[in-house]
């Protein structure tokens, strides 16, 4: 059975067996002990996209510390709301952040992912998610790639005024330059 621990760029969580190449929490524990989720979808604020592996070190997926959660690249966390981790990826930590406060950060953040205000992106900023009739898109290189769970499947150009998956404050990040991890099936499209 596939634990329901799979993240959509819009935030919701799936069942399925894919892994992803990154994995996450979002503060903690809010599963049951027989790892089915609970109705809330979160433990805290600190939401955080973590190393896959790290040091070798293992854990279980919807342990006793926190639940695990799976994305299919940072560009997918980013948009469901996820920073990188200061324990496993903290020079990226620290590049994303800059001279905020990680606190402060969070509870905004935070407060962004709870506004479902309809936003709309101007100008294509790489590494933003959008949703384009009905389903995610990521801005790269001024082409919108579609996502999927196994990776991305085809390009269109850039459309104005697609709805943001991605946070304000995410957004702005990414616009100054931080340069999220992409599925490698993102780079395809590089060369057209």
């Amino acid at each position: 059975m596939s634990l329901q621990n799979r993240v959509h760029p819009n935030g919701e969580l799936c069942a399925v067996p894919q892994y992803g190449t990154m994995m996450g929490n979002r503060g903690g524990k809010f599963h049951r002990e027989d790892k089915t989720l609970s109705k809330r979808r979160w433990a805290s604020a600190h939401w955080i996209c973590c190393e896959l592996h790290h040091k070798h070190q293992h854990h279980e997926a919807m342990g006793k510390g926190y639940t695990s959660l799976f994305f299919l690249d940072e560009v997918t966390a980013l948009a469901a709301g996820h920073r990188p981790c200061f324990y496993c990826r903290r020079a990226e930590a620290k590049a994303f952040l800059q001279n905020r406060r990680v606190d402060d950060f969070d509870r905004q953040l935070h407060g962004e992912r709870l506004d479902k205000a309809h936003r709309a992106i101007q100008r294509p900023i790489d590494g933003v998610m959008v949703e384009h009739q009905g389903a995610a898109h990521a801005i790269r290189a001024g082409q919108m790639l579609l996502w999927s769970l196994d990776g991305y499947k085809t390009a269109i150009p850039f459309v104005p005024q697609a709805k943001l998956l991605t946070a304000p404050s995410i957004i702005a990040i990414l616009a100054a330059g931080y340069s999220p991890r992409w599925h490698p099936s993102a780079q395809k499209w590089d060369e057209t």
